[in-house]
């Protein structure tokens, strides 16, 4: 049946029943008599009027949009409508009695009563629709059924349906059941119910029991053989949601969530709609709040400059600031491939942007001056570096090079040629560093501090330190991902080993509000939450995946690598922490160089830039560490 039939039909079938409630409504008013010689005198009116009547109450109920409702999805809000357009009609049909002045007059409690008839008859009709639709499906698929579980022992798909267990029992959650008891979503049967609302428990929704709150899932799941859970709760916070995952992960069962209420449009929600959990999910951290006015007043017709822009982070930065305007937004790469890629995603993605990479190395000083003279940043977001722990490990004197030199080149460049904000991406090995990478970032965030006492006093220098980002390239993350593809084993270095996580988004949401926040010299402290250990990680990667830790994939112990901490830290201990205007970001306090590094830092022996690059570049790795340790005593190499 077309849309425009289906229209026409309810049309036809809502004149009936106009009608018919005016015809009932003048029964009940004179108690079913209509040899009553008053009933023919007051019936004359409504049947001298009834095609405008008729007319009248249909406008109403094409004005409030009864016929453009997919009713298949009638709920209360569609009884709301019916009430209030029955109101209207109502009041509309009086008004027109009363402006023709018909004399007699029709009854006044023959409209509140056709009132009261019209709702019933409209709202019955619309609901009686939806009624025999799902109950059409329904049978349907119980005929395809039988007639299937005749050549099979499964029934309608030739298996056993898929035992979901719903966690939230609310309206999303009642859609879903619908959808799965009426609608081709799949060989699914919905068997339990959970909700933490105590008043809900042993109730049942759309006959389905509630069995208990979040900590009865595993016992629930179990008793019900439970192969799939579904979190039904669009309204959650990632907090509530890393919780129900944290009960829910051990049963076994596949986990898949229903998106936000963001993502849900007019209350239609849809099994088609849910989506496999993510290792985000069981972070916990809620979105980021930004203050966007303070971050387009910096950002918006300004020329940006993001060293390392082909990085995880450094590409997650061009992203992010290209919402906000910028007159030019310029990423600086060493590595062609990244920038390439990254390149062909902004082009494609804004178009309207202008936008530049540059291949060159931060530590390559007339490259970069060149860079700095041609463009002119206003500002800029410093976040190449050599990051692997471990390979730097064995390379002292480049990470010496790449991440102390190339951190001073930059600074000087942006004071000379009048940046107005410098902000540099620090890390958490930074703090009491026990390896080469971490020691080298130290010494980066001293000369970012010193650029900002003795260098340009119209450039503001910052430092923002965080820990491991999800998903970034060479985390364990998808190096966990990429050794369950290939079968296991997934390997970790510790069982006790732990780190701090967030998203690249959200570390790059944060480093972005710092930069409208800081005023220079500042070291900035992201807010990491709680620190997760590594080896809870690796499971639940498995069990994400879709398999049983140590039974489909087994995890080994390799013991810590060169340079690794057991746990990081991201302020020192003792250190007091300022709290700022934003709640994720604290302020750390600057701690003063060894009296070596402050030398080099004051331009005494030729400067630091000197000492590196003719000194340190002959060095031993020996010698390198040796270096390391003078000019920042707090290292200790952790080998």
């Amino acid at each position: 049946m077309t849309k425009a039939v289906r229209i026409a039909a309810l049309v036809a079938l809502d004149a009936v029943c106009v009608n018919l409630s005016f015809f009932l409504a003048y029964l009940l008013r004179f108690e079913f008599n209509m040899a009553e010689p008053r009933f023919a005198i007051f019936f004359r009116v409504y049947a001298d009027n009834f095609i405008w009547l008729t007319i009248i109450k249909l406008a109403v109920l094409f004005f409030f949009g009864m016929y453009g409702s997919l009713w298949k999805y009638a709920s209360v809000k569609e009884l709301a409508k019916v009430l209030a357009a029955s109101a209207f009609a109502t009041l509309a049909a009086l008004a027109f009695m009363t402006l023709i002045q018909s004399d007699p007059a029709m009854p006044r409690s023959v409209y509140v009563v056709s009132f009261l008839l019209d709702t019933a008859l409209f709202g019955g009709a619309r609901f009686m629709y939806r009624y025999a639709r799902e109950t059409r499906r329904q049978g349907v698929r119980a005929d395809i059924g039988a007639v299937l579980s005749e050549g099979t022992a499964g029934g309608l798909y030739g298996a056993d349906p898929t035992r979901v267990m719903l966690v939230g029992a609310g309206d999303a959650g009642a859609a879903i059941i619908r959808e799965i008891k009426f609608s081709n979503s799949g060989n699914k049967k919905v068997v339990a119910a959970i909700d933490d609302d105590s008043a809900k428990r042993g109730q049942h929704i759309l006959g389905v029991k509630i069995e208990g709150g979040r900590s009865d899932i595993p016992s629930v799941a179990d008793r019900r053989a439970v192969d799939e859970i579904i979190i039904a709760i669009p309204s959650a916070t990632k907090r509530e949601i890393s919780d129900i995952v944290a009960v829910a992960s051990g049963t076994g069962a596949k986990i898949q969530i229903l998106p936000s209420m963001m993502d849900l449009i007019d209350g239609k929600v849809s099994v088609s709609a849910l989506r496999d959990l993510d290792i985000e999910d069981l972070l916990g951290r809620d979105p980021v709040e930004l203050d966007i006015g303070s971050i387009s007043g910096y950002l918006k017709d300004r020329v940006i400059l993001v060293t390392g822009g082909g990085g995880s982070i450094g590409s997650e930065l061009c992203r992010q600031i290209a919402l906000y305007g910028p007159r030019k937004l310029i990423a600086l790469d060493i590595y062609e491939n990244t920038a390439f890629e990254l390149e062909n995603e902004l082009r494609s993605a804004r178009p309207e942007l202008d936008f530049d990479i540059v291949i060159a190395s931060v530590t390559d000083k007339v490259r970069m001056r060149e860079v700095f003279a041609s463009h002119r940043p206003a500002v800029v977001f410093h976040a190449a570096a050599h990051k692997h722990v471990p390979l730097m490990e064995f390379n002292p004197e480049e990470a010496i090079i790449n991440n102390v030199v190339g951190a001073k080149v930059v600074t000087d460049l942006a004071g000379e040629f009048g940046a107005e904000k410098f902000v540099m991406i620090s890390t958490d090995k930074a703090v009491n560093p026990g390896n080469v990478m971490g020691a080298t970032k130290r010494l980066a965030e001293m000369v970012v501090r010193a650029a900002g006492d003795i260098g340009s006093k119209n450039t503001a220098y910052a430092a923002v330190r965080f820990g491991n980002v999800l998903g970034s390239n060479g985390s364990v993350v998808p190096i966990f991902r990429k050794q369950i593809e290939r079968g296991g084993p997934v390997t970790v270095t510790d069982p006790g080993i732990t780190r701090y996580f967030m998203t690249i988004p959200e570390a790059v949401q944060l480093v972005i509000q710092a930069g409208a926040m800081m005023a220079g010299g500042e070291i900035f402290i992201l807010d990491m939450g709680e620190p997760v250990r590594i080896l809870n990680l690796a499971e639940n990667i498995i069990r994400l995946s879709g398999y049983t830790p140590y039974e489909d994939i087994d995890i080994v112990f390799t013991g810590l690598r060169p340079g690794e901490k057991l746990h990081e830290e991201l302020s020192y201990g003792g250190e007091d922490l300022q709290k700022t205007k934003h709640e994720k970001i604290f302020l750390g306090t600057a701690m003063e160089p060894s009296l070596p590094m402050a030398a080099a830092l004051r331009g005494e022996d030729g400067g630091l830039e000197r000492i590196v690059r003719e000194e340190v570049a002959c060095m031993t790795d020996e010698q390198a560490i040796a270096w390391l340790k003078e000019y920042l005593p707090e290292y200790r190499a952790n080998n």
